[in-house]
């Protein structure tokens, strides 16, 4: 379907993407995995025909749709999310426009055995037949279903884009490329700004897409539920493996060590094969071996090792000095932005030591909670207070935006740093692979991994006791966030962690906040116990309130209706609307050459030539009055 040939990517003198070839079949779901920096998104932008290459080519077959999301977009503020979705069908919107215009030229033409009455026939069933095509289900239905599936509540279709952050407008854009259902998927970290929820319902619907997907994702379990197949971007070039995430990390380590295996084996041969000719080089008994022996070594197909990338994050925290028992405690606490209720009535305790995950639904207020914790906001009502002793680090969810870009990569720890750690700043960078000339990099020109790499050194500047991370593992690679979560793991300290990741979380935190409808509630155990405790929950649930659930469904059902019933009444108005419009442009269009012809005759009549034409215009005349009163009417009729 798409190949990839010789591809090539340098700029600055620097090789990015060297003479990369692979294939892209149909049915194929490739996870696109590589450090940061190794190049994933720029080869998305060159297959979606954003960005060219230095050299090389991407071939696609004529008319294939492709779906492209960046890791950041912006919408037009004028709509709201529900318009904003729907203009995922403006292709059959304009085609129902375009038929609806063909239908009223063909009732107001007579000329029926003409062949341009007979076009307009032919082009009617194909519009027609194009549109029995693209409106299979019913675009508003399929709307409110993605919409649902990606965390949006029904109240909130009819918000205006502009109101909602940067990672809900990537859902909203998600879901227009999800409706368009095209022919090959390019998603570039689709589960950064996603929760646990939508992550699942993500997951269940590219298992069942009939189209391509190419996806960059740093989420282990995401690329092992979503993929078959796994293309590594390594210092450069690409490795193909025809298995899952999980399965690649065992395949790449045996082709590996065969490698090497073959590469040592080669070596002895060749070293055996060079030392005998140098030794019986001289000797004429000797010769016709050693000329073999030359012959042989001339057509070896000599064995090369794949370069490994060994470079990876070295993060250990500072000794942890101890605070009090309780690190953080909330009584009756309360927090609303104008007359919206965040949460209400919470009542936490984290304790020394514990690691925590905040987790739940977009929107339902953890970084909320994590910016009353810093003292960043004051609480509508109750108390939030920090325990004794206790030296708190922070790391935003915009952690790497916060960033001064006009600052170099050692400039921003500089800043920051105080006594004996100055002298360690080299060695703090090197660990967080900002190594040689990176550290003289502006923060304007790093990638987001390498800003979140950045802004996570900055922590390690000073001993704290407790670490509160607002996605900490956004843009970060997969072994990145392995050595993050190894060292977040020995960290002896307390931490609380807002995190969407479940392979991150797992064997990481002991305790979990679910927020959720405004209310915070305490999880004890791991994060697939929780997943685990939720699904037994739901099932117990259905099972005590099975009528109150089949009142609720019911509710529901009849508010669906009615919004969609509203949203087609307001299409089909709108199509009148149009109707109106051009029927009221026809009749005046007619109206004004009604009055030119009439001008015309005017003139004549005022200067006859003879009397036989004096009548017939005089005839022509009263015809055309008598017409332009019937227009007028009709005009009058169609403004009322």
């Amino acid at each position: 379907m798409v190949s990839i040939n010789n591809l090539t990517v340098a700029f600055g003198g620097f090789t990015l993407l060297n003479d990369i070839n692979f294939h892209i079949s149909e049915k194929d779901n490739i996870g696109l995995v590589g450090k940061n920096g190794a190049g994933k998104s720029t080869l998305l932008k060159i297959i979606a025909g954003i960005q060219k290459p230095t050299k090389g080519q991407i071939l696609k077959p004529s008319g294939l749709s492709i779906g492209y999301l960046p890791q950041q977009m912006e919408h037009q503020k004028d709509k709201t999310v529900f318009e904003e979705a729907l203009t995922a069908f403006s292709t059959l919107f304009d085609l129902t426009k375009k038929m609806d215009e063909v239908s009223i030229m063909l009732a107001e033409r007579t000329d029926y055995q003409s062949k341009d009455y007979h076009k307009l026939i032919v082009e009617l069933n194909d519009l027609n037949d194009r549109i029995n095509f693209l409106s299979q289900e019913n675009p508003e239905g399929m709307t409110e279903k993605t919409l649902l599936g990606l965390g949006f509540k029904r109240d909130e279709f009819c918000r205006q884009t502009s109101t909602f952050s940067q990672g809900w407008n990537m859902r909203i854009e998600l879901a227009k490329i999800l409706l368009k259902k095209p022919d090959l998927l390019l998603l570039d970290e689709p589960t950064n700004h996603l929760d646990i929820e939508s992550i699942q319902w993500l997951e269940e619907y590219l298992e069942t897409y009939s189209g391509s997907l190419v996806v960059i994702s740093h989420d282990r379990k995401f690329l092992d539920n979503v993929t078959n197949r796994t293309v590594e971007l390594l210092l450069g070039k690409a490795y193909d493996y025809k298995v899952p995430y999980s399965k690649y990390i065992g395949l790449r380590r045996e082709r590996a060590e065969q490698q090497r295996a073959a590469f040592e084996n080669q070596q002895k041969m060749i070293e055996k094969s060079e030392e005998f000719i140098e030794r019986f080089r001289y000797k004429a008994t000797k010769s016709n071996q050693v000329q073999s022996r030359i012959k042989q070594l001339e057509k070896i197909d000599r064995i090369e090792i794949e370069p490994e990338d060994h470079s990876s994050l070295n993060v250990k925290f500072p000794p942890a000095p101890r605070s009090g028992q309780v690190v953080v405690k909330s009584v009756d606490l309360k927090m609303q932005f104008d007359k919206k209720v965040i949460f209400d009535n919470v009542n936490i305790t984290i304790e020394r030591g514990e690691k925590v995950a905040f987790v739940g639904r977009n929107g339902e207020g953890k970084t909320t909670m994590m910016r009353l914790i810093i003292n960043e906001l004051s609480p509508s009502g109750g108390t939030i207070k920090l325990g004794h002793n206790v030296l708190l680090g922070y790391y935003a969810q915009n952690q790497e935006d916060l960033l001064d870009k006009n600052d170099t990569v050692f400039d921003t720890l500089d800043k920051v740093a105080v006594g004996d750690i100055r002298t360690k700043l080299r060695d703090i960078l090197g660990a967080f692979l900002f190594k040689g000339e990176d550290i003289d990099k502006k923060v304007a020109i790093l990638s987001g991994g390498e800003k979140s790499r950045l802004a996570m050194a900055k922590l390690i500047l000073k001993p704290y006791n407790l670490l509160a991370l607002d996605e900490p593992t956004n843009h970060m690679d997969i072994r990145s966030k392995d050595v993050l979560k190894q060292a977040l793991v020995n960290y002896d300290g307390t931490l609380i962690i807002v995190s969407h990741d479940r392979d991150f979380l797992d064997g990481l935190v002991n305790k979990l906040y679910e927020f959720k409808d405004g209310k915070v509630k305490e999880h004890l155990g791991g994060v697939m116990d929780f997943l685990q405790k939720k699904k037994l929950g739901h099932l117990n649930d259905l099972e005590i309130k099975e009528v109150a659930a089949k009142k609720e469904r019911q509710i529901e059902d009849k508010v669906k209706n009615q919004e969609l019933n509203s949203f087609k009444e307001q299409r089909e108005k709108e199509r009148e609307e149009r109707k109106k419009k051009n029927a009221i442009e026809r009749c005046e269009k007619a109206i004004e050459e009604s009055e030119k012809k009439i001008k015309i005759l005017e003139e004549s009549l005022s200067n006859p030539k003879d009397g036989k034409t004096f009548q017939k215009q005089l005839n022509e005349y009263n015809q055309l009055k008598e017409k332009i009163e019937k227009q007028m009417e009709e005009w009058e009729k169609l403004q009322s």
